[in-house]
């Protein structure tokens, strides 16, 4: 599916496309979350709020713009996976079968580069807090230190450039299904980032 973007265009206008795709996908994500429990909060939620307070109108929306900004630049690495795909200049693929590959590949592929891009993202992360080259980049996420549902991606440009490498690498590195991968992240690292800056506790298991 995501292989007939680029075929329909350039660089630039699948980099547009995703960007465009992807900010109305986050902003359902993390927005659907954000008015069920900072819009529209019960007092029944309130009490599992890990901070007390709510953050200011003016603190959401410098995480909302930073994430636009962090967008911006995560979409790059996935756009020119897809140019280079399209033009045999990597091992990405679309559809479940690929020459000899079938979906017992797939779903071992899955299961490798979802461990790699974890260990990836917990390195990266490490680095940007005891590095001070990658700490002056990663220090701008941690202004929102009460943090809503859309502070998921609140990076700066080279922080989430960095963040989204793997969806370049991995296809440069061993045959790898595109739509697989691109979902991969959204769900286990998106998604799982939405409950990661949700601001509250689960009821079970007892944070205390």
């Amino acid at each position: 599916m995501l292989c007939e973007i680029d075929a329909w265009g350039n660089f630039f206008t699948t980099w547009v496309f995703l960007t465009i795709g992807a900010f109305v996908s986050l902003i359902l994500l993390s927005g659907t979350v954000f008015l069920k429990y900072y819009v529209r909060p019960t007092y029944e939620q309130w009490v599992y709020k890990s901070n007390p307070k709510y953050p200011t109108a003016g603190k959401i929306r410098e995480e909302i713009i930073q994430m636009i900004k962090g967008l911006c630049s995560a979409t790059l690495s996935p756009a020119l996976a897809l140019y280079m795909s399209n033009r045999g200049l990597s091992q990405g693929y679309c559809g479940v079968n690929h020459g000899d590959l079938g979906a017992g590949y797939l779903v071992a592929s899955f299961c490798v580069s979802w461990i790699a891009a974890d260990f990836l993202e917990f390195y990266y992360h490490r680095l940007g807090h005891v590095t001070q080259f990658f700490w002056s980049q990663h220090k701008y996420h941690h202004v929102f230190y009460n943090p809503s549902p859309f502070a998921v991606i609140a990076d700066e440009y080279v922080d989430q450039f960095f963040r989204s490498t793997p969806l370049l690498l991995f296809p440069l590195i061993a045959p790898i299904n595109i739509d697989m991968l691109f979902i991969q992240f959204a769900i286990f690292f998106y998604a799982y980032g939405v409950y990661l800056h949700w601001g509250y506790e689960t009821e079970w298991p007892d944070a205390h």
